[in-house]
């Protein structure tokens, strides 16, 4: 049974919560489960082509977050042991999400540009810059598969083309390849919403 004793502090709780865990005590396991479910399934959604495909990564994800949570070390950061955990969760269920990705949809929409066009349109401003977040992960989840996953790991998780190459199991040039076709798409749906705006306005 899972009994928490009054610790000094959040982290402290949470640290007897993880430890619980390890335990392999249910109580514990499904409060875990409860707390990071949202943010697992929204990371999840960025890479998956529906909700059914981002529950079952999720799922998968924190089979292995079950599994692998002794490898988790929580004294690392003691005084943010949630704030710790989140970012392992995190990458659990990125890579999660990835594996999933590259068995269903990693042949779809991949091919070389040239490195210099690419390199050259990386550095010009463009209208997603004034996006906020939640508006350009709604617009990123209407990209085709190989541009949306390409698009998150670099622009939302911060992984380098090389990363990404390794990720995928694609080279560096299809990965900033579909990165520029991307954004160029993201580009062209917000060109569209603007003139959707205009002819309402009009109307």
């Amino acid at each position: 049974m899972l009994h928490l004793s009054p610790p000094d502090s959040a982290s402290a709780r949470f640290a007897e919560l993880l430890a619980a865990c390890r335990r392999q005590e249910r109580v514990a396991q499904r409060r875990l489960y409860a707390q990071f479910h949202g943010l697992a399934l929204s990371v999840c959604q960025r890479y998956a082509r529906d909700r059914d495909q981002a529950m079952e990564a999720a799922n998968d994800g924190f089979l292995k977050v079950f599994r692998d949570l002794g490898r988790f070390d929580d004294t690392r950061h003691p005084d943010d042991v949630l704030g710790s955990f989140r970012g392992w969760l995190k990458r659990i269920m990125v890579h999660t999400a990835i594996d999933h990705y590259r068995a269903n949809e990693r042949h779809q929409h991949q091919q070389e540009l040239d490195d210099a066009t690419l390199n050259q349109a990386a550095h010009d401003a463009t209208p997603l810059d004034s996006l906020s977040y939640d508006e350009l992960l709604a617009l990123v989840q209407r990209l085709p598969p190989a541009y949306r996953t390409v698009f998150n790991l670099s622009v939302i998780d911060g992984f380098s083309h090389e990363e990404i190459a390794a990720q995928l199991h694609i080279s560096e040039g299809t990965s900033k390849s579909n990165l520029f076709k991307a954004r160029a798409h993201l580009r062209n749906m917000l060109a569209q919403c603007s003139m959707l705006e205009k002819i309402r306005y009009v109307v």
